[in-house]
C-alpha cells in the first residue's frame, strides 16, 4: 500500500487491555494496522475510564463521538477513511448506515469479539437447566441482529474456529465474508520457561476475569459452591485468589479468608500475578469466543484446569496445558493433582507452549488479513456485488435505523 491509508476504529468502549481480553484483542488489531503503515483514529461514544489505554502512546488519534448525532456524519466525511472497523455488532448498527452514506467506498470490517448470540443462547439454556443445542441459535433475537450486521459488512473477524463453523453451517454465511483471526502472540521457546518462576517458587490457585462479563461471575459462584469445598476437604491448606476488574458487592461478599477463598479485586499487573500462581482454575459453564485468561496462563507457564466450554477451539488437536473436566468432583481432584505433582505440572507447561506456537502465531494471520484488505480496497465493487443478502439488509437497515436515529436526535434537540 503505497499511499498512507486511513483506518477508523469505532469502539464500543475505550480499550482496557489490563481489564479484559477484548481490550487486549483490540490492541493486537491496532498493532497489525500500525505496523502496516495505517494512520489510525479510534472513536468511541463511551465515557473515559480510569483504566483505558493512552492511545497517543501507540500513535493513535482519539476522538469522542456521540450516539444519534449528525455531528458524526461531518466527522467521518472529513476524515474520509479507507477502512472502518466496527468493534462489535451493536456499533455497526449505530454507525454503519452513517458510514455508508458519507463514505460509501470505505471497506467496512466487523470485529465480532465473540459471536454474541452463541454466548446468549448458551446462557439462556444454562439458566433454563437444559442442554444447549445449535438450533437454539435460530430463535435467538440477538442472532437476527448479529447475523444481519455480519452480512452488511465487507468482512467480519471471527476469533474461534467453532464460531466459524456455526456461521457457515448453521447460518449459511458465505466464507468470503469471514476471516478467522484468533488471539495473536509471539512464538515462545521452551527455554523461556526457565526464566519464569519455578514450581517451588509458585503458590496458590488463581482465577482471573473481568466481572462485567457474566460468565466470569458465574464461574466464581460455581467455584465457591461446587468445587472449592472438595478441594479444601482433600487439601486443607489450599488457597484460591480471585482477581478481576469491576467486582460488584455480590462478588466481594464471597471473600472468606478462613476458608482460603480470597477476593482480590483488580489485578494491577495480571501477568505478574499469574506467573507467581501455580494453577489457574476456570470452570466456565457458558460463553463463546476464546478465553484470553487461558492463553495468558500458557504464556505465563501456569497450567490450568477448565471445562470443554473454556477450552473450546483453543488447542486444535493438541493436549491441553493441564486438564479439561466437566464434573465438579473430578475437577477438584485434577486441580489438586496438577498442584502437587511437579512432573505432571512441567509437562502441562510444555503443552501450553506447543499450543501457543501452533495456534496463535501472529505471523500466520496478520499478512493474510492485510492482503485480503488490500484486495478489497482495490476492488470492493465485485465483492459487494456477490453479497446480495448484505445489500438487501443494508437497504432495509438504512431505512429503519436511519429514521429511528434521526427521530432520537430530533427528540434530544
Amino acid at each position: 500500500m503505497n499511499q498512507i491509508k486511513k483506518l477508523l476504529i469505532i469502539g464500543f468502549v475505550w480499550p482496557e487491555p489490563k481489564s479484559s481480553a477484548a481490550g487486549g484483542r483490540m490492541m493486537q488489531l491496532i498493532s497489525i494496522f500500525k505496523e502496516n503503515g495505517f494512520e489510525i483514529t479510534f472513536a468511541s461514544a463511551a465515557q473515559d475510564s480510569n483504566f483505558m489505554v493512552d492511545l497517543s502512546e501507540f500513535g493513535v488519534i482519539k476522538k469522542s463521538i456521540e450516539l444519534n448525532s449528525s455531528s458524526f456524519d461531518d466527522f467521518v466525511a472529513d476524515l474520509d477513511p479507507d477502512v472502518v472497523l466496527f468493534d462489535r455488532f451493536m456499533v455497526e448498527e449505530q454507525f454503519g448506515w452513517r458510514v455508508i452514506e458519507k463514505c460509501p467506498k470505505a471497506i467496512r470490517i466487523l470485529d465480532t469479539e465473540d459471536v454474541h448470540c452463541l454466548r446468549t443462547a448458551r446462557q439462556k439454556a444454562f439458566k433454563e437447566n437444559r442442554i444447549f443445542e445449535l438450533k437454539d441459535l435460530l430463535s435467538e433475537e440477538v442472532a437476527k441482529r448479529e447475523i444481519a450486521s455480519i452480512l452488511r459488512c465487507d468482512l467480519s473477524l471471527i476469533i474461534s474456529e467453532f464460531e466459524m463453523n456455526i456461521l457457515t453451517d448453521v447460518f449459511k454465511i458465505n466464507e468470503d465474508l469471514l476471516f478467522y483471526l484468533p488471539f495473536l502472540v509471539d512464538e515462545m521457546k521452551e527455554e523461556e520457561l526457565l526464566k519464569l518462576p519455578s514450581f517451588d517458587e509458585r503458590k496458590n490457585f488463581i482465577f482471573i476475569g473481568n466481572f462485567l462479563h457474566e460468565p466470569n461471575w458465574n464461574t466464581v459462584q460455581y467455584l465457591k459452591e461446587a468445587i472449592w469445598p472438595s478441594i479444601k476437604r482433600d487439601f486443607p491448606e489450599a488457597i484460591l485468589e480471585v482477581y478481576g476488574a469491576y467486582p460488584s458487592q455480590k462478588v466481594l461478599q464471597l471473600h472468606l479468608p478462613k476458608n482460603g477463598f480470597y477476593i482480590m479485586g483488580r489485578a494491577e499487573d495480571a501477568n505478574e500475578i499469574v506467573k507467581k500462581s501455580r494453577v489457574v482454575l476456570a470452570p466456565i459453564r457458558f460463553g463463546a469466543g476464546l478465553k484470553g485468561k487461558l492463553l495468558e496462563a500458557m504464556q505465563c507457564g501456569t497450567p490450568s484446569v477448565t471445562t470443554s466450554i473454556g477450552s473450546e477451539a483453543m488447542h486444535g488437536n493438541l493436549p491441553w496445558n493441564g486438564f479439561i473436566e466437566g464434573d465438579p468432583v473430578e475437577f477438584a481432584k485434577k486441580a489438586i493433582a496438577l498442584y502437587q505433582d511437579e512432573t505432571l505440572w512441567k509437562q502441562s507447561q510444555k503443552n501450553g507452549i506447543k499450543i501457543i506456537n501452533k495456534c496463535y502465531q501472529k505471523s500466520d494471520y496478520s499478512e493474510k488479513l492485510l492482503s485480503l484488505i488490500k484486495s478489497l480496497l482495490v476492488d470492493s465493487e465485485s465483492h459487494r456485488l456477490h453479497n446480495f443478502m448484505g445489500n438487501l439488509l443494508q437497504h432495509h437497515a438504512f431505512k429503519s435505523t436511519m429514521y429511528m436515529s434521526k427521530w432520537i436526535e430530533a427528540k434530544n434537540k
